[in-house]
């Protein structure tokens, strides 16, 4: 009878044991479960591709080829406690780590802090997406921050090697706001930065052509107006400022009319991309709350640009940010989600191949298998 009963105490602790470890995992997993139904996917699910690297959290990566290598220039994910919200105050980024590889598929080289906010002069908070470029033996990088007035500008910083370390100018680029800095360089030379962000990205602050503090958190809140642009700028030749005004990119539907503001699935939010296809010019773009990736076709790089379709149905992760290059022949995209976190402000960043139909379409890309 003794051992009977000691047999049942030591499986009632067994079980109970397994409740609890059952419980933490589950308590574990709740962030990246809120995150995946989200993306309307269910609880168990298979990535298409696996992190480019897991040693620190990476998002918004912009990739380019130089010198016959890939660099990558994403965001830099950190912890910071801070609550999430609307405005975006937990992506709280401080500093730009530059990651390298010789192709896809091969090793990825972390190069380090090539970057920090804190050498950054007129600097206040929320270090986000950068972009770059290459020019006249320079490597520029683009970067978004708050100022000390808390309203984003676009800043860039110049190196001799593409890793890095870059140098900031005292003072943002004259005449830049928002976020989201995309920088392209068009087959004549000229160079053009395509950049903006609604919400947090404070675009929405801008319509009146000066940046209104007390503005709408989201959008325009009409829904049938046509909806806020993504802006574009021609660079100057020293790539250190913009040569003439700011210009709206328009996206017009199949008709020719301009996408509305109430037209979540396909109008502008933000993380904007350019690439030229066979002559077209392919702007890319986030719609940031409906978590899709779209492409717009136009015939010049300053638009106006006809919606097209879904380059990418939404990840895991609230938030949607890509880059589009051209690799040997070959095109691919970058990308980020959750995979690693299940936090929504701690991000990996991936890449897929990119397909081109005959007829200049996009394949549309399911991130999940």
């Amino acid at each position: 009878m003794m051992k009977t009963q000691t047999n049942f105490s030591k499986s009632c602790c067994f079980i109970m044991l397994a409740l609890y470890v059952l419980n933490g995992c589950k308590a574990n997993v709740k962030q990246a479960d809120t995150d995946t139904v989200k993306s309307g996917k269910t609880k168990q699910v298979k990535f298409l591709s696996k992190p480019l690297i897991s040693s620190i959290y990476t998002a918004d990566p912009s990739a380019h080829v130089f010198n016959g290598k890939i660099y990558i220039y994403p965001s830099h994910d950190i912890n910071t406690g801070i609550p999430e919200n609307d405005n975006g105050d937990h992506f709280a980024m401080r500093d730009y780590h530059i990651l390298s590889m010789d192709s896809i598929g091969g090793k990825v080289t972390d190069h380090g802090v090539d970057f920090d906010i804190k050498d950054i002069p007129w600097a206040g908070r929320q270090l986000w997406a950068p972009d770059a470029a290459f020019k006249n033996g320079t490597y520029y990088l683009y970067f978004p921050v708050k100022d000390k007035k808390d309203v984003f500008r676009i800043g860039v910083a110049t190196s001799a090697n593409p890793a890095g370390p870059f140098k900031a100018e005292p003072a943002p680029i004259e005449g830049s706001f928002s976020i989201d800095p995309a920088v392209f360089t068009d087959t004549d030379g000229k160079t053009y930065m395509y950049f903006g962000g609604i919400w947090g990205g404070q675009l929405q602050r801008w319509v009146s052509g000066h940046y209104d503090a007390n503005g709408s958190k989201t959008d325009l809140k009409q829904d049938n107006a046509p909806a806020i642009s993504c802006k574009v700028a021609l660079l100057t030749a020293d790539m250190k400022h913009f040569d003439g005004k700011v210009k709206d990119v328009v996206i017009v539907d199949s008709v020719g009319k301009p996408l509305l503001t109430g037209d979540k699935n396909r109008r502008f939010f933000e993380g904007s991309w350019m690439h030229k296809y066979n002559g077209k010019y392919y702007f890319t773009y986030s719609t940031g709350d409906t978590h899709l990736l779209c492409y717009a076709i136009g015939d010049n790089p300053l638009g106006p640009f006809t919606y097209k379709g879904v380059i990418m149905k939404p990840v895991q992760g609230w938030t949607t940010h890509h880059s589009i290059v051209e690799i040997k022949g070959k095109w691919y995209i970058f990308y980020h989600d959750t995979e690693l976190s299940g936090k929504t402000y701690l991000r990996n960043v991936k890449v897929v191949p990119l397909q081109h139909n005959i007829d200049g379409s996009i394949v549309e890309i399911d991130p999940f298998l």
